[in-house]
């Protein structure tokens, strides 16, 4: 991380900042383009918010910002759905492209590209929510999850002796997709690559009475805590690092990406190191870990999104 240097001048003078949208974490995008905002105001640019609804394109053609800064979560915003309007209409953006977005976000087709890049992940099977609440489709613990959300918006815990989580059957229509994934013991460590340097890893620890690190325990003041750098031997310091930028090129991400891995080093446990997915729209909150990954390398929150909006392009 420290690699990556002075972040460059401003040359760019008008920015759109993209948040809020219709996915189920509007709020934390909101939150995001909101502290993204008020950085770039103080780095000088002349920042225009934007709270996405389906008539965006017109009003990116008639703002016609020099460059736009994507803070939506979620659907449209992460899929490359919006990547492809700013495409179409020749507006630089912020992140990853089309096809690295929609690769990112559904869960099932990163697990492939990943593997095939020798990034170790969880074994998991594709089902319907119907089905995963009839039985267990695998031995417990599994963890179901939506195949294409993110701020573990929907996840689901199955341990040992618990019934099939019938809840998930209330989460969308019943031949909705759901993800059912091997549950990995142990901890929880990200990583995150700027610019295509890799940085420190933090270890997240749920704040007491968390069940894990779920939608409440990322966001809630208190929820969790961040151990950066995470106490870790160089060996898995160095595989981490390593399979984070290997996922990040794998996928063909640009900018900013963060990779979320689980490290079982439990007594007796397995001493499995996995790849959870790779987050291409990483939150910009008070609470998020990029800032914090950044702020570690010695830039300030201005500066990180500084980096960020003169890094914006097309055809990414």
């Amino acid at each position: 991380m420290s690699t990556i240097g002075t972040p460059p001048p401003r040359t760019r003078t008008n920015v759109a900042v993209l948040m809020g949208g219709w996915s189920a974490e509007r709020e934390i995008s909101l939150r995001s383009g909101e502290a993204v905002a008020a950085a770039l105001t103080g780095e000088g640019y002349s920042v225009t918010r934007i709270d996405v609804s389906r008539d965006i394109a017109a009003r990116l053609a008639g703002l016609q910002p020099e460059a736009c800064f994507n803070a939506l979560h979620g659907e449209f915003g992460e899929d490359g759905c919006i990547q492809g309007i700013l495409e179409c209409l020749e507006i630089p953006y912020t992140h990853s492209g089309v096809l690295a977005s929609a690769l990112a976000m559904h869960k099932e087709r990163a697990k492939d590209v990943l593997r095939r890049a020798g990034v170790p992940v969880a074994d998991a099977k594709l089902v319907t929510r119907a089905e995963a609440a009839a039985g267990h489709v695998l031995p417990p613990p599994y963890v179901v999850k939506p195949v294409a959300e993110g701020s573990s918006v929907g996840v689901t815990i199955v341990r040992d002796g618990d019934l099939p989580p019938k809840a998930v059957a209330e989460g969308g229509p019943a031949d909705q997709l759901v993800m059912v994934e091997c549950y990995i013991a142990g901890r929880e460590l990200t990583c995150a690559v700027i610019g295509g340097c890799v940085s420190a890893i933090t270890e997240i620890l749920p704040a007491e009475g968390m069940a894990f690190y779920d939608f409440q325990s990322k966001y809630a003041p208190g929820g969790s805590r961040h151990q950066l750098p995470a106490s870790l031997s160089p060996d898995v310091n160095q595989l981490i690092r390593k399979y984070t930028l290997a996922a990040h090129h794998a996928l063909g991400c640009r900018g900013v990406s963060r990779a979320d891995f689980r490290f079982d080093d439990t007594p007796g446990g397995t001493g499995e190191l996995v790849c959870l997915e790779v987050n291409t729209q990483p939150g910009m909150t008070a609470t998020s870990l990029v800032p914090e990954l950044a702020g570690y390398a010695g830039w300030s929150f201005g500066e990180l999104v500084r980096w960020i909006v003169e890094d914006a392009s097309c055809k990414r």
